[in-house]
């Protein structure tokens, strides 16, 4: 599994609609709004690496009233929680 960590910038008009377009996009596992230089984090989360450049630049990158983004890939987690096995759940 694949993950991403998307920090995105929107134009003003767009902070409250653009938050529910990011999730309706499949791979988008969770969006957050944030203070900071960023108004979003999207985590994405795809089988392939083909399948995340075909989510950012097919979908996310289009979506009216992003300005800028940031993608960063994560190498490895360190948690307690085993997200696969909850995905697997359906939790």
């Amino acid at each position: 599994m694949i993950t991403a960590f998307v920090l995105l910038e929107s134009e003003r008009t767009a902070l409250a609609k653009l938050g529910q377009r990011l999730q309706s996009i499949e791979g988008v596992a969770e969006v957050y709004s944030v203070t900071g230089a960023w108004d979003f984090i999207a985590v994405i989360r795809v089988a392939r690496h083909e399948q995340l450049a075909a989510v950012l630049a097919e979908q996310v990158a289009e979506l009216e009233g992003v300005t800028r983004s940031q993608t960063m890939v994560a190498f490895d987690a360190f948690s307690d929680l085993d997200l696969d096995q909850l995905l697997a759940d359906g939790s």
